[in-house]
């Protein structure tokens, strides 16, 4: 990270996803500031900053696969907002991943290749995990 384009980037290490995103952007020279969400958790604050900067709703960025989203009751339709932070807040892995914050903008990069549009320099080209390449 530099002070001139400071990069966070909420981070599942688990995440094929969440790694190519953070590769992608080491890969264009940055040293982004990285969160585990899953170990440090969430506060309302943090969350309710992203999704304003982001434009989204709660339900935007809940994440339903190998999460407890179901049997929270939280796919039902009519959950209110305030449900899904307070799930979120419990269970930090309801959130997707990567969430990235640089002074171009707060995305959610999936998939991955969505982190290129808030760098202001980017790889060549990059190879995911899978093999696909991405070039710029």
């Amino acid at each position: 990270m530099t002070d001139a384009f400071p990069i966070t980037i909420y981070h599942n290490p688990d995440c094929g996803t969440s790694r190519n995103a953070l590769a992608m952007i080491e890969a264009a020279g940055y040293a982004p500031t990285v969160v585990e969400y899953r170990k440090v958790g969430w506060t309302r604050a943090l969350l309710g900053e992203l999704l304003a900067a982001m434009g989204a709703k709660p339900r935007d960025v809940l994440r339903e696969k190998g999460t407890p989203a179901a049997e929270l009751g939280l796919l039902t339709v009519g959950v209110s907002d305030e449900s899904i932070i307070e799930a979120m807040l419990a269970h930090p892995i309801l959130v997707n991943r990567p969430i990235v914050v640089t002074p171009k903008g707060t995305k959610l990069c999936r998939p991955s290749e969505v982190v290129l549009s808030l760098l202001d320099r980017q790889p060549d080209h990059f190879t995911k995990e899978d093999g696909e390449i991405v070039r710029p």
